[in-house]
């Protein structure tokens, strides 16, 4: 009788321990689920309610617009264009994967990549996946927003350089900043995204040129799509700048090189303007405006011609007979010769065992110091520099701003070579030989200059000995003073500055003038001027040298440096053509065309300016 009732006992005992065990569980959920309340409504209160707040609100940085850059007169030169950037927000897209592969439809990207740099970059910011979007990748993104929740386009402003690669390496290029230049950056100016000059004007006026940031605060959806304006602080554009070149000039300098190697450069005798400025072989900057690709950066490092080497201010080559001017004015201002001294040249100087030829084979007979720059006689050059000396020729050159840096201000400067005694000494642990004067006195052997030096060399014969320093800046704003062009005094007396000159329009306007082409082309002004044929190779002493049979690598440097209107010098020229050969036949005519082109525009301008102040006299103003 007693056993259904401890069965029954037993049974509402084990209920009783289920029960209690339910409810412990029960107790201790709901113990859990408070504690995690709490933890959420009270210590992660603040940092949940401003991710709340970011998912509604969210902050957009606004790039301010790159100052444009202008030629002397006004002329744009570079400016900016519109640009469609595909970018998303990380923390608006649940699903990665599904949006890249969409996208990889239209675009080139590569997933992989895509997903390492968005894994690396903060959930609310904006990742860019590919720059300067065609309008009809800008359609395909828009017919597919649905799905593609958290991709948008930004319209951001890219550098625009109008004429593709003129003046490339006076204008410089930009390009994405480096970490490195980010984190030394000050705070605030740029992004890890921004792009900042590189090279030429844009590096050295970055500062000026460079836009200043603002932001604005937008209430977002669901998919991130912009709602409503709440706040705007708009950014500041950068300022223009206008540069020292004329846009005309320079345009048929880079008409006139076309086919050719090597550099231009113009510049106003009288205040060192840089008037055009030519390197060739170039390169677009526009490839750098939104990030140049691996394979484009790859074909212009690897070239052999170094498109992106700046020839003006560090390609240092052989001055060949341009370097004469110097040895010349030396000799007149120590007294070793005067207008009247006279050399006899055969067609060849021996010295010792070594005979050194002239370039005419036939020699020129009897010259002094004015016939033998016009004809450029080597012989005379030859006994002249050993009168000096190499210490003397030296000291000379450096008067005239060769062998040290121009201060040019389009970043780094090749310094040249002007050989001394005491230089061979300490950088080769040799004594000088006295051949090695006679290479030098024709602009040969160690001797090195820079297109740049060259043309401030003629500079100051044309100005009546003042060294300039070059100039690229006009001004930035109506506020500060125009960038000023220092210049000294070579202490050069001005009859031989006189002589100098007056040979130099001889080169082109007499009969056995090296220059005799230019004088076709006469305009109503004359020129004067220089040419120079530099070796590239040591030529054997009894070798016939074939221009057109010569690997090009080895054909000479065609130079020549000239300045117009000879009575009153408004610019000066250094040309130098890259293995071109003759000095006459290649760097006079484009020397020729520069000068011609910024003469008649200058007249143009001074014509317009009369017929102007005519017309306001007549209607009485």
């Amino acid at each position: 009788m007693l056993r259904p009732r401890a069965e029954s006992e037993l049974y509402f005992k084990r209920l009783k321990k289920k029960i209690i065990i339910f409810s412990s569980i029960m107790l201790a959920g709901f113990a859990i689920i408070s504690l995690r309340l709490w933890q959420l409504q009270v210590v992660e209160h603040t940092a949940l309610a401003h991710k709340a707040e970011n998912n509604r609100l969210r902050e957009v940085t606004l790039d301010g617009l790159r100052g444009a850059i202008l030629d002397r007169h006004g002329a744009p030169l570079v400016n900016n264009r519109p640009s469609f950037d595909l970018a998303l927000i990380p923390e608006d897209i649940k699903e990665l994967d599904p949006v890249l592969s969409i996208l990889s439809e239209k675009f080139d990207l590569d997933p992989i990549e895509m997903k390492t740099k968005i894994r690396s970059s903060k959930p609310f910011l904006p990742v860019t996946l590919k720059r300067d979007i065609s309008r009809a990748g800008v359609a395909f993104v828009e017919e597919r927003r649905i799905d593609l929740p958290g991709v948008f386009m930004q319209v951001k402003p890219i550098r625009n350089y109008i004429y593709n690669n003129i003046a490339a390496h006076f204008l410089g290029y930009i390009g994405a900043i480096s970490p490195n230049q980010y984190y030394k950056a000050p705070k605030n100016i740029y992004s890890r995204n921004d792009f900042l000059g590189k090279s030429g004007a844009e590096k050295v006026y970055e500062a000026s040129l460079r836009g200043r940031k603002g932001s604005k605060v937008v209430e977002v959806d669901a998919a991130g799509r912009e709602l409503n304006l709440l706040k705007l602080n708009p950014p500041k554009s950068g300022k223009d700048i206008r540069l020292t070149i004329d846009l005309d000039t320079q345009k048929a300098a880079e008409e006139a090189f076309k086919g050719h190697m090597g550099a231009a450069i113009a510049i106003d005798p009288n205040n060192g303007d840089i008037l055009a400025y030519v390197s060739k072989p170039s390169y677009n900057p526009n490839e750098f405006a939104f990030g140049i690709k691996q394979a484009d950066w790859d074909n212009l490092t690897e070239n052999e011609f170094h498109p992106l080497q700046d020839r003006g201010a560090q390609g240092q080559y052989p001055p060949g007979s341009v370097y004469k001017l110097i040895v010349a004015m030396a000799a007149l201002e120590e007294g070793i010769i005067d207008e009247n001294t006279t050399h006899f040249c055969p067609g060849h100087f021996t010295l010792g065992n070594r005979t050194y030829r002239c370039w005419k084979k036939g020699g020129h007979g009897n010259v002094n110091v004015h016939s033998a720059i016009v004809q450029s006689c080597d012989v005379f050059f030859y006994k002249t520099g050993l009168q000096l000396g190499i210490d003397k020729i030296a000291e000379y050159a450096g008067r005239f701003g060769l062998g040290k840096p121009t201060g040019i201000k389009l970043g780094r400067e090749m310094k040249g070579l002007i050989p001394t005694r005491a230089w061979k000494k300490r950088a080769k642990k040799e004594a000088w030989i006295t051949g090695e004067t006679v290479s030098c006195s024709i602009g040969q052997g160690y001797v090195l200059t820079t297109p740049a030096q060259l043309a401030r060399m003629v500079a100051a014969f044309a100005n009546g000995g003042s060294l300039i320093t070059p100039k690229i800046l006009m001004n930035i704003d109506s506020t500060r003073k125009p960038e000023k062009a220092d210049s000294k005094k070579t202490l050069i007396s001005s009859k031989t500055i006189s002589i100098i000159k007056n040979a130099m329009r001889g080169v082109v306007y007499e009969p056995h003038g090296t220059a005799w082409r230019l004088k076709s082309a006469n305009k109503g002004y004359q020129y004067a001027g220089k040419t120079g044929t530099a070796q590239v190779i040591r030529m054997k002493q009894n070798e016939d040298w074939d221009h057109e049979k010569t690997r090009i690598k080895f054909r000479d440097h065609s130079l020549f440096v000239a300045f117009a209107p000879f009575d009153d010098p408004k610019i000066a020229v250094a040309i130098i053509g890259e293995h071109a050969g003759h000095g006459g036949e290649v760097a006079a005519p484009i020397a020729h065309v520069i000068m011609d082109t910024y003469i008649a525009g200058l007249m143009k301008r001074d014509a317009a300016k009369i017929t102007e102040a005519t017309s306001q006299v007549e209607n009485g103003y």
